[in-house]
């Protein structure tokens, strides 16, 4: 069977400011003893150092038919479509490696999106596929399922798609993990899953919710619900983990080697630790998005909520990533209210949103 863990490498081991190589080869080693071989990096990735360590701890070390590899198209690193090969063999070189099996259109969201599209990036990287040095090519992607539906469309020549999903953004009106996860599979799109443990916030989790997976009594670490979460959807490919020490992949590997998807007990417990964390310490809004329609400023209210909620329970780094996508292409900033009042006359749950507004905005801008 198919393995479906990934070793993401943007949290690498590290000693001090540099990649620990002794600790990386030990954690190749053992992963790819136990059947695994599927590894993801970015030129972005602790500053470059990620491609240069899986040059000297991976494809140095083993033969190239051995694993998967996955780089990716990221849009500070050309201006100019002349620019993309040239990035791109860097990367080879980089890499030490003559081919990537997976090459993605990195973090697409609608700004993204328009800058690979001014620079035809998309088809550059096809002329880069047809001369044998991407096997597949696809997208990693962060914006609403509109957006998704809008790429695939336009580009049926992806051939895959890395998307956010996790159990605590099953439900999020920011991250739609669920609908984004439901766009993949209407166009037919393998799913890789990125962030399953949301930066390590599914580990890290309040007593209430650490007791509900206690209860279940099974010795599973609190990181394995959530990547098995993950991997019992259909269609996904692999769950990718930014495992940063040997333990860490350990834990992952014992329980991702003879994967088993969740039993309905398990899942129904995941659900309601996902609910809890969301109502947890947080703005408890519904998303019914009525409030939107009337606003004069069209602030995405719901949205810039659930970027709140995330970044307040989670520290997560990528809340603020949301939030500025959910405040582009005319949708006003939580600063931009002029505190009218009309959103809190057709709120169901009663929330004072004007003070609400004024916490998002101090959280974020």
């Amino acid at each position: 069977m198919e393995k479906k863990l990934g070793f993401g490498c943007m949290r690498l081991p590290m000693n001090g400011t540099t990649v620990d190589y002794e600790e990386f080869n030990k954690m190749i080693d053992y992963y790819m003893e136990q059947g695994f071989n599927y590894f993801d990096t970015a030129h972005g990735y602790l500053g470059g150092q990620s491609e240069i360590a899986i040059r000297e701890c991976l494809v140095k070390r083993y033969p190239r038919e051995s694993y998967v590899l996955t780089n990716k198209l990221t849009q500070p690193y050309f201006r100019t479509q002349e620019e993309i090969k040239t990035f791109f063999e860097k990367q080879l070189e980089w890499c030490g490696v003559e081919y990537f099996d997976y090459y993605l259109m990195h973090a697409q969201d609608r700004n993204t999106y328009s800058h690979f599209q001014k620079n035809n990036a998309y088809s550059e990287c096809l002329k880069l596929k047809e001369e044998g040095k991407i096997k597949h090519l696809g997208i990693s992607f962060h914006d609403t399922a509109e957006m998704l539906e809008q790429i695939l469309t336009e580009h049926p020549e992806v051939e895959i798609v890395q998307i956010q999903f996790n159990y605590a953004d099953y439900e999020s009106a920011s991250v739609q993990s669920k609908k984004v996860y439901e766009v993949c599979r209407k166009f037919h799109k393998p799913v890789l899953v990125m962030e399953p443990v949301k930066g390590g916030g599914l580990v890290n989790l309040p007593n209430e919710a650490k007791k509900m997976y206690d209860d279940l009594n099974q010795e599973a670490s609190y990181a394995s619900y959530a990547i098995r979460f993950a991997a019992s959807f259909d269609g996904i490919y692999k769950v990718l983990s930014g495992m940063s020490n040997y333990e860490q992949l350990k834990d992952n590997v014992d329980y991702m080697k003879n994967f088993s998807p969740l039993s309905d007990k398990e899942m129904q417990t995941v659900l309601k630790v996902g609910e809890l964390l969301r109502n947890m310490k947080g703005i408890p809004c519904t998303a019914c998005r009525y409030c939107i329609e009337g606003c004069p400023m069209k602030i995405s209210i719901p949205d810039l909520f659930s970027c709140y909620n995330t970044k307040k329970q989670f520290n997560d780094w990528n809340a603020g990533y949301y939030y500025n996508i959910h405040t582009q292409n005319g949708h006003g900033k939580a600063s931009d209210c002029i505190k009218c009042g009309k959103c809190e006359k057709v709120c169901p749950q009663h929330l004072e949103i004007r003070k609400l507004l004024k916490n998002v905005s101090e959280t974020f801008e």
